[in-house]
Protein backbone atom coordinates (compact mmCIF):
# COMPACT_ATOMS: atom_id res chain seq x y z
CA UNK A 1 0.00 0.00 0.00
CA UNK A 2 2.80 2.42 0.93
CA UNK A 3 4.63 1.70 -2.33
CA UNK A 4 1.47 2.25 -4.36
CA UNK A 5 0.73 5.58 -2.67
CA UNK A 6 4.35 6.64 -3.15
CA UNK A 7 4.13 5.85 -6.85
CA UNK A 8 0.88 7.83 -7.10
CA UNK A 9 2.66 10.85 -5.60
CA UNK A 10 5.54 10.51 -8.07
CA UNK A 11 3.05 10.42 -10.97
CA UNK A 12 1.79 13.89 -10.09
CA UNK A 13 2.85 16.33 -12.81
CA UNK A 14 4.02 18.99 -10.35
CA UNK A 15 6.14 16.45 -8.47
CA UNK A 16 7.63 15.13 -11.71
CA UNK A 17 8.51 18.65 -12.85
CA UNK A 18 10.07 19.55 -9.50
CA UNK A 19 12.09 16.31 -9.51
CA UNK A 20 13.37 17.03 -13.01
CA UNK A 21 14.56 20.45 -11.85
CA UNK A 22 16.11 19.30 -8.54
CA UNK A 23 17.25 15.74 -9.19
CA UNK A 24 20.90 14.97 -8.55
CA UNK A 25 20.96 12.53 -11.47
CA UNK A 26 21.89 13.74 -14.94
CA UNK A 27 18.86 14.69 -17.01
CA UNK A 28 18.95 13.62 -20.66
CA UNK A 29 15.61 15.01 -21.80
CA UNK A 30 17.06 18.27 -23.18
CA UNK A 31 19.70 16.36 -25.13
CA UNK A 32 17.06 14.09 -26.66
CA UNK A 33 14.90 17.06 -27.70
CA UNK A 34 17.93 18.83 -29.17
CA UNK A 35 18.80 15.68 -31.10
CA UNK A 36 15.29 15.56 -32.57
CA UNK A 37 15.51 19.20 -33.62
CA UNK A 38 19.07 18.91 -35.00
CA UNK A 39 18.04 18.15 -38.65
CA UNK A 40 15.70 21.14 -38.76
CA UNK A 41 18.32 23.43 -37.19
CA UNK A 42 20.91 22.12 -39.66
CA UNK A 43 18.67 22.89 -42.65
CA UNK A 44 18.06 26.41 -41.32
CA UNK A 45 21.81 26.97 -40.86
CA UNK A 46 22.53 25.73 -44.41
CA UNK A 47 19.87 28.04 -45.89
CA UNK A 48 21.29 30.97 -43.92
CA UNK A 49 24.80 30.25 -45.25
CA UNK A 50 23.48 29.94 -48.82
CA UNK A 51 21.70 33.31 -48.55
CA UNK A 52 24.85 34.83 -47.08
CA UNK A 53 26.99 33.50 -49.91
CA UNK A 54 24.53 34.87 -52.49
CA UNK A 55 24.58 38.26 -50.76
CA UNK A 56 28.38 38.53 -50.98
CA UNK A 57 28.47 37.18 -54.54
CA UNK A 58 26.02 39.91 -55.53
CA UNK A 59 28.29 42.49 -53.89
CA UNK A 60 31.27 41.17 -55.82
CA UNK A 61 29.19 41.15 -59.06
CA UNK A 62 29.97 37.48 -59.65
CA UNK A 63 26.40 36.57 -60.59
CA UNK A 64 24.83 37.13 -64.02
CA UNK A 65 22.58 39.99 -62.87
CA UNK A 66 22.52 43.54 -64.20
CA UNK A 67 24.25 46.00 -61.84
CA UNK A 68 21.03 48.03 -61.77
CA UNK A 69 19.21 45.25 -59.92
CA UNK A 70 22.04 44.19 -57.60
CA UNK A 71 21.08 46.56 -54.69
CA UNK A 72 17.48 45.37 -54.81
CA UNK A 73 18.58 41.73 -55.02
CA UNK A 74 20.88 42.23 -52.02
CA UNK A 75 18.00 43.68 -50.03
CA UNK A 76 15.78 40.75 -50.92
CA UNK A 77 18.48 38.22 -49.95
CA UNK A 78 19.22 40.05 -46.68
CA UNK A 79 15.50 40.17 -45.90
CA UNK A 80 15.26 36.43 -46.57
CA UNK A 81 18.17 35.81 -44.19
CA UNK A 82 16.58 37.89 -41.42
CA UNK A 83 13.14 36.36 -41.94
CA UNK A 84 14.63 32.85 -41.73
CA UNK A 85 16.33 33.81 -38.46
CA UNK A 86 13.09 35.21 -37.03
CA UNK A 87 11.11 32.10 -38.00
CA UNK A 88 13.78 29.78 -36.62
CA UNK A 89 14.06 31.65 -33.34
CA UNK A 90 10.27 31.74 -32.97
CA UNK A 91 9.91 28.01 -33.61
CA UNK A 92 12.73 27.17 -31.20
CA UNK A 93 11.28 29.42 -28.49
CA UNK A 94 7.83 27.85 -28.91
CA UNK A 95 9.35 24.38 -28.63
CA UNK A 96 11.07 25.30 -25.37
CA UNK A 97 7.92 26.89 -23.92
CA UNK A 98 5.73 23.96 -24.96
CA UNK A 99 8.07 21.59 -23.09
CA UNK A 100 8.05 23.70 -19.93
CA UNK A 101 4.31 24.44 -19.70
CA UNK A 102 1.62 21.77 -19.23
CA UNK A 103 -1.41 24.06 -19.39
CA UNK A 104 -2.71 23.94 -22.98
CA UNK A 105 -4.51 27.29 -22.73
CA UNK A 106 -1.33 29.05 -21.65
CA UNK A 107 0.64 27.37 -24.44
CA UNK A 108 -1.96 28.50 -26.97
CA UNK A 109 -1.85 32.09 -25.71
CA UNK A 110 1.95 32.15 -25.76
CA UNK A 111 2.02 30.78 -29.32
CA UNK A 112 -0.31 33.58 -30.41
CA UNK A 113 1.91 36.21 -28.77
CA UNK A 114 5.08 34.70 -30.27
CA UNK A 115 3.46 34.66 -33.72
CA UNK A 116 2.41 38.29 -33.26
CA UNK A 117 5.94 39.41 -32.39
CA UNK A 118 7.39 37.38 -35.27
CA UNK A 119 4.87 38.90 -37.68
CA UNK A 120 5.76 42.42 -36.52
CA UNK A 121 9.47 41.72 -37.03
CA UNK A 122 8.87 40.25 -40.48
CA UNK A 123 6.68 43.24 -41.38
CA UNK A 124 9.47 45.58 -40.32
CA UNK A 125 11.95 43.65 -42.46
CA UNK A 126 9.65 43.78 -45.50
CA UNK A 127 8.94 47.49 -45.05
CA UNK A 128 12.67 48.15 -45.00
CA UNK A 129 12.76 47.02 -48.65
CA UNK A 130 10.66 50.05 -49.54
CA UNK A 131 13.36 52.44 -48.33
CA UNK A 132 16.16 53.46 -50.63
CA UNK A 133 18.67 53.31 -47.80
CA UNK A 134 18.30 49.95 -46.03
CA UNK A 135 20.69 50.94 -43.24
CA UNK A 136 18.78 54.15 -42.56
CA UNK A 137 15.54 52.19 -42.44
CA UNK A 138 16.92 49.81 -39.82
CA UNK A 139 18.29 52.72 -37.78
CA UNK A 140 14.89 54.43 -37.93
CA UNK A 141 13.19 51.21 -36.92
CA UNK A 142 15.65 50.86 -34.04
CA UNK A 143 15.02 54.41 -32.85
CA UNK A 144 11.26 53.90 -32.92
CA UNK A 145 11.67 50.62 -31.01
CA UNK A 146 13.88 52.37 -28.45
CA UNK A 147 11.30 55.12 -27.89
CA UNK A 148 8.50 52.59 -27.52
CA UNK A 149 10.69 50.55 -25.20
CA UNK A 150 11.15 53.50 -22.83
CA UNK A 151 7.46 54.42 -23.00
CA UNK A 152 6.31 50.85 -22.32
CA UNK A 153 9.16 49.79 -20.05
CA UNK A 154 7.06 48.58 -17.12
CA UNK A 155 4.47 46.64 -19.18
CA UNK A 156 7.21 45.03 -21.26
CA UNK A 157 9.19 44.04 -18.15
CA UNK A 158 6.01 42.61 -16.62
CA UNK A 159 5.38 40.63 -19.80
CA UNK A 160 8.86 39.11 -19.59
CA UNK A 161 8.15 38.48 -15.92
CA UNK A 162 5.10 36.49 -17.04
CA UNK A 163 7.32 34.44 -19.37
CA UNK A 164 9.72 33.83 -16.48
CA UNK A 165 6.82 32.67 -14.29
CA UNK A 166 5.63 30.28 -17.00
CA UNK A 167 9.08 28.78 -17.59
CA UNK A 168 10.71 28.76 -14.13
CA UNK A 169 7.47 28.53 -12.13
CA UNK A 170 8.48 30.36 -8.93
CA UNK A 171 4.75 30.13 -8.20
CA UNK A 172 1.50 29.15 -9.88
CA UNK A 173 -2.22 29.34 -9.21
CA UNK A 174 -3.07 27.76 -5.85
CA UNK A 175 0.35 28.29 -4.24
CA UNK A 176 0.73 30.16 -0.96
CA UNK A 177 3.57 32.66 -1.26
CA UNK A 178 5.19 35.69 0.25
CA UNK A 179 6.66 38.30 -2.08
CA UNK A 180 8.07 41.41 -0.47
CA UNK A 181 5.75 42.25 2.42
CA UNK A 182 2.73 40.57 0.83
CA UNK A 183 1.36 37.14 1.85
CA UNK A 184 -1.37 35.23 0.08
CA UNK A 185 -2.67 32.45 -2.15
CA UNK A 186 -2.24 32.93 -5.91
CA UNK A 187 -5.62 33.06 -7.67
CA UNK A 188 -4.61 34.40 -11.10
CA UNK A 189 -1.50 35.02 -13.22
CA UNK A 190 -2.09 37.23 -16.26
CA UNK A 191 0.23 38.68 -18.91
CA UNK A 192 0.95 41.81 -16.86
CA UNK A 193 0.12 41.16 -13.20
CA UNK A 194 -0.54 38.53 -10.54
CA UNK A 195 -3.54 38.45 -8.20
CA UNK A 196 -3.45 36.85 -4.77
CA UNK A 197 -5.92 36.36 -1.92
CA UNK A 198 -4.22 37.98 1.05
CA UNK A 199 -3.77 36.35 4.44
CA UNK A 200 -2.16 37.68 7.59
CA UNK A 201 -2.98 41.28 6.66
CA UNK A 202 -2.77 44.58 8.53
CA UNK A 203 -5.57 43.71 10.97
CA UNK A 204 -4.67 40.07 11.63
CA UNK A 205 -1.87 38.32 13.48
CA UNK A 206 -2.55 34.73 12.40
CA UNK A 207 -2.60 32.80 9.14
CA UNK A 208 -6.14 33.74 8.20
CA UNK A 209 -7.45 35.40 5.02
CA UNK A 210 -7.89 39.15 5.36
CA UNK A 211 -10.66 39.34 2.77
CA UNK A 212 -8.60 41.52 0.44
CA UNK A 213 -7.06 40.76 -2.95
CA UNK A 214 -3.70 42.19 -3.97
CA UNK A 215 -2.42 42.73 -7.49
CA UNK A 216 1.24 43.27 -8.24
CA UNK A 217 3.18 43.58 -11.50
CA UNK A 218 4.89 40.44 -12.75
CA UNK A 219 8.11 42.47 -12.95
CA UNK A 220 8.35 42.03 -9.14
CA UNK A 221 9.75 38.52 -9.69
CA UNK A 222 12.99 40.13 -10.91
CA UNK A 223 13.47 42.36 -7.87
CA UNK A 224 11.88 40.61 -4.86
CA UNK A 225 12.52 37.40 -2.95
CA UNK A 226 9.72 34.88 -3.47
CA UNK A 227 8.89 32.55 -0.57
CA UNK A 228 6.80 29.62 -1.77
CA UNK A 229 5.12 27.50 0.90
CA UNK A 230 3.82 24.95 -1.63
CA UNK A 231 6.86 23.07 -2.94
CA UNK A 232 5.51 19.87 -4.57
CA UNK A 233 8.39 17.73 -3.28
CA UNK A 234 7.73 18.71 0.34
CA UNK A 235 4.36 20.47 0.79
CA UNK A 236 4.82 21.09 4.54
CA UNK A 237 6.30 23.78 6.76
CA UNK A 238 7.68 23.65 10.27
CA UNK A 239 5.53 25.44 12.78
CA UNK A 240 6.09 26.15 16.47
CA UNK A 241 3.83 26.51 19.46
CA UNK A 242 5.17 27.71 22.79
CA UNK A 243 3.98 28.09 26.37
CA UNK A 244 5.65 29.02 29.64
CA UNK A 245 6.03 27.08 32.87
CA UNK A 246 7.84 27.86 36.10
CA UNK A 247 11.16 26.35 37.19
CA UNK A 248 9.35 24.28 39.81
CA UNK A 249 7.59 22.21 37.12
CA UNK A 250 8.46 18.63 36.19
CA UNK A 251 10.19 19.27 32.85
CA UNK A 252 10.29 15.64 31.75
CA UNK A 253 6.59 15.22 32.40
CA UNK A 254 5.81 18.46 30.52
CA UNK A 255 7.97 17.49 27.53
CA UNK A 256 6.58 13.95 27.30
CA UNK A 257 2.99 15.14 27.67
CA UNK A 258 3.28 17.89 25.06
CA UNK A 259 4.99 15.59 22.57
CA UNK A 260 2.45 12.81 23.08
CA UNK A 261 -0.52 15.16 22.62
CA UNK A 262 0.92 16.79 19.50
CA UNK A 263 1.74 13.41 17.96
CA UNK A 264 -1.82 12.26 18.64
CA UNK A 265 -3.40 15.41 17.21
CA UNK A 266 -1.16 15.52 14.14
CA UNK A 267 -2.06 11.90 13.47
CA UNK A 268 -0.31 8.90 11.97
CA UNK A 269 -1.68 9.78 8.53
CA UNK A 270 0.36 12.97 8.55
CA UNK A 271 3.45 11.08 9.71
CA UNK A 272 3.08 8.57 6.87
CA UNK A 273 2.75 11.41 4.34
CA UNK A 274 5.96 13.00 5.58
CA UNK A 275 7.77 9.65 5.38
CA UNK A 276 6.70 9.26 1.74
CA UNK A 277 7.99 12.69 0.82
CA UNK A 278 11.24 11.96 2.66
CA UNK A 279 11.75 9.07 0.24
CA UNK A 280 11.15 11.43 -2.69
CA UNK A 281 13.66 13.92 -1.24
CA UNK A 282 16.40 11.30 -1.58
CA UNK A 283 16.53 12.17 -5.29
CA UNK A 284 17.27 15.84 -4.48
CA UNK A 285 20.16 17.68 -2.78
CA UNK A 286 17.98 18.18 0.32
CA UNK A 287 19.32 16.34 3.38
CA UNK A 288 16.28 14.24 4.30
CA UNK A 289 17.97 13.17 7.56
CA UNK A 290 17.15 16.62 8.96
CA UNK A 291 13.47 16.11 8.19
CA UNK A 292 11.87 14.62 11.31
CA UNK A 293 8.31 13.49 10.79
CA UNK A 294 7.60 13.43 14.53
CA UNK A 295 7.20 16.55 16.72
CA UNK A 296 10.11 17.65 18.88
CA UNK A 297 10.04 19.57 22.18
CA UNK A 298 12.62 22.20 23.14
CA UNK A 299 13.05 23.76 26.58
CA UNK A 300 14.55 27.21 26.71
CA UNK A 301 15.22 29.60 29.58
CA UNK A 302 13.31 32.85 29.22
CA UNK A 303 14.51 36.33 30.13
CA UNK A 304 12.22 36.26 33.17
CA UNK A 305 12.07 33.49 35.73
CA UNK A 306 10.16 31.22 33.35
CA UNK A 307 10.97 28.32 31.09
CA UNK A 308 9.66 28.35 27.54
CA UNK A 309 8.33 25.02 26.29
CA UNK A 310 8.42 25.00 22.50
CA UNK A 311 7.08 22.20 20.34
CA UNK A 312 8.07 22.06 16.68
CA UNK A 313 6.01 20.07 14.19
CA UNK A 314 5.28 19.73 10.48
CA UNK A 315 1.98 20.96 9.08
CA UNK A 316 0.42 21.84 5.75
CA UNK A 317 0.81 25.61 5.19
CA UNK A 318 -2.88 26.36 4.73
CA UNK A 319 -3.79 24.50 7.93
CA UNK A 320 -1.10 25.99 10.16
CA UNK A 321 -3.34 28.50 11.97
CA UNK A 322 -6.16 26.05 12.65
CA UNK A 323 -3.80 23.29 13.81
CA UNK A 324 -1.86 25.61 16.11
CA UNK A 325 -5.04 26.84 17.80
CA UNK A 326 -6.30 23.29 18.31
CA UNK A 327 -2.97 22.09 19.70
CA UNK A 328 -2.73 24.95 22.19
CA UNK A 329 -6.22 24.28 23.53
CA UNK A 330 -5.68 20.53 23.94
CA UNK A 331 -2.19 20.87 25.45
CA UNK A 332 -3.26 23.49 28.01
CA UNK A 333 -6.33 21.50 28.99
CA UNK A 334 -4.21 18.40 29.66
CA UNK A 335 -1.43 20.21 31.53
CA UNK A 336 -3.90 21.99 33.81
CA UNK A 337 -5.06 18.58 35.04
CA UNK A 338 -1.69 18.11 36.80
CA UNK A 339 -1.05 21.20 38.92
CA UNK A 340 1.35 19.22 41.14
CA UNK A 341 3.71 18.69 38.17
CA UNK A 342 2.99 21.69 35.96
CA UNK A 343 3.09 25.18 37.43
CA UNK A 344 2.40 28.15 35.25
CA UNK A 345 3.83 31.65 35.76
CA UNK A 346 1.64 34.09 37.67
CA UNK A 347 1.75 37.66 38.78
CA UNK A 348 3.53 36.77 42.03
CA UNK A 349 6.52 35.26 40.24
CA UNK A 350 8.89 37.98 38.99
Amino acid sequence: MEEKELEDIKKDKKVQRALSENSTSVQKESAVVLKKEAPWLGITAILFLIFGAIYFLLGWERLPISSIYIPLAQKIVMAAMLISLVLSATKLLKKIINRKIEDKTTVFNFDRIANLFASLLILGIILSLLFANWYAAMVSFGIVSLILGFALQNPITSFFGWLYILIRKPYEVGDRIRIGNVYGDIINVSYIDTTLWEFNGDYLSGDHPSGRIIRFANSKVFSEYIYNYSWPLFPFIWNEMSLFVSYESDFKFVSDTVKRIVETEIGEAMVRRVKRFKIILKDTPVDELDVNEYPSVILRAHNNTWVEVMVRYLVEPKNSGRVKKKLFEVVMEELKKHPEKVMFPNANIQ
